[in-house]
């Protein structure tokens, strides 16, 4: 008690707007500004190094597992001779782990290089419609397999607009497989999408009128995409951090993925001018859905935490 009475300091008369006193230990241990830019730009230069090595390392791990996928293929092909039903067996699982790796590799690509700005958009006029079903498509045999139902159902309000198809194909990709691996054997996913009125005003604009935004309602300025299922659900306090780069939810630690599907989104839907948000209650599903403008943004922003 009498030590840390001698380390307080009382204020006296005129002292009470500066607080309390800093010991000489305290006072050596603060930075100044350029110590601390200094610094910051330390942390910055190692940060893109370590970036810049992720993705060469997956770069690299790119054409060697190209080729081991390609063999397997071949001996399932059996034209080297035929199999019997272990070896099909031990193949079959051979190439569920090198798909595996495969997205792994590739969610590590695309991370590198959104952080490193080398993902550049490339927006072109196109249907959605027509881009997300090619997207269920691809994904209708899983979901079979495992029991799933999915269900996407073309909407014919959706204009043609630019967007960059691949990549929105890889978002919605990612956000089914998200899906895919939560809800269990029986549930279902359902994929939509929809016109919507995006009001977006800065804090200094006036807010406007009845008229005014009915009119405005009537004339819908970007896509609303939803993916819904019956897993789980997400509990409210994590609505922010599962789109957090390498963010897992606890208790699913042992999930296989690195926790980059989200991150990958949120990157890739700021890249297009749009923005992401989930709608969860434990027990109760998920419904993440993101807005993407029907003008490109000139600047959009393609990293930084959702808000």
């Amino acid at each position: 008690m009498a030590t840390v009475q001698k380390n307080m300091c009382v204020s006296g008369p005129g002292e009470g707007k500066r607080g309390a006193a800093l010991s000489p230990a305290a006072e050596e241990a603060i930075l100044s500004p350029a110590d601390l830019q200094q610094a910051y730009s330390e942390l910055q230069a190692r940060f893109q190094r370590t970036t810049n090595a992720l993705g060469s390392a997956a770069h690299d791990l790119k054409t060697p597992l190209a080729i081991l996928n390609g063999y397997v293929e071949l001996l399932q092909s059996e034209k080297l001779g035929s199999l019997n039903p272990r070896q099909r067996e031990v193949l079959g699982d051979m190439q569920s782990s090198g798909k595996r790796l495969q997205q792994f590799i590739q969610d590590f690509l695309t991370y590198s290089a959104l952080e490193t700005g080398g993902l550049k958009m490339q927006f072109a006029p196109g249907n959605i419609n027509e881009c997300l079903s090619d997207v269920c498509r691809l994904w209708s045999t899983r979901f079979q397999e495992k029991g799933l139902a999915l269900y996407f159902l073309a909407n014919d309000k959706l204009p043609v607009f630019p967007f960059d198809s691949p990549k929105l194909e890889r978002m919605i990709s990612n956000l089914l497989e998200n899906s895919f691996k939560f809800t269990p054997q029986g549930g279902t996913v359902w994929l939509h999408a929809e016109p919507y009125m995006w009001e977006r005003r800065s804090t200094a604009e006036p807010a406007a009128s009845g008229e005014r935004r009915r009119q405005d309602t009537s004339q819908p300025n970007s896509v609303k995409v939803s993916v819904s299922d019956t897993g789980p659900g997400i509990p409210a306090e994590f609505h922010q951090e599962v789109f957090d780069d390498f963010f897992r939810l606890p208790g699913n630690e042992g999930q296989e993925g690195m926790g980059l599907g989200l991150a990958i989104v949120r990157r890739l839907v700021q890249g297009m001018g749009g923005k992401i948000w989930v709608e969860s209650e434990t027990g109760a599903g998920c419904k993440f859905s993101f807005l993407i403008p029907f003008k490109p943004s000139p600047n959009p922003a393609g990293k930084g935490k959702i808000r």
